[in-house]
């Protein structure tokens, strides 16, 4: 088969494919998406390592654990939209327990509303309500 051929099947492949590909995935909802302030960090162990310093102000901890990454912007508290993902770990810090999860960034919540920016995958946490047994 010359390629001219093997495009053109291609191309007229192509649409019956996506239709299909729609049909058989589920439209995305509103709701996997979250809108709000969080801390987001490029790996794990920057995640951890906040959480050991948090003291109460989290802009401290947040420019420790940069200071010691010699990093600015290893680790940022922002108002973000995102999807979360997989849970990567959970971590302690006194009384409180977090889990540890992927995050894939895909907006960012400004004074003039939420701008679209390149998804972007990123370390976050959450906290974990914990009750005694």
């Amino acid at each position: 088969m010359s390629t001219d051929t093997l495009i053109n099947f291609a191309i007229r492949l192509m649409p019956p494919l996506a239709l299909l590909a729609a049909m058989l995935c589920g439209p995305a909802q509103a709701a996997d998406y979250e809108v709000g302030p969080s801390l987001v960090c490029d790996t794990q162990n920057q995640v951890e390592r906040y959480v050991a310093l948090f003291s109460g102000d989290a802009q401290a901890a947040v420019g420790a654990v940069n200071a010691e990454e010699q990093n600015p912007t290893a680790c940022a508290l922002v108002d973000i939209v995102y999807l979360r993902g997989s849970r990567i770990g959970m971590v302690r810090n006194r009384d409180n327990a977090f889990e540890i999860v992927r995050i894939l960034v895909v907006g960012i919540d400004t004074d003039a509303g939420i701008q679209a920016v390149p998804p972007a995958a990123y370390f976050s946490l959450f906290g974990i309500r914990e009750y005694p047994v």
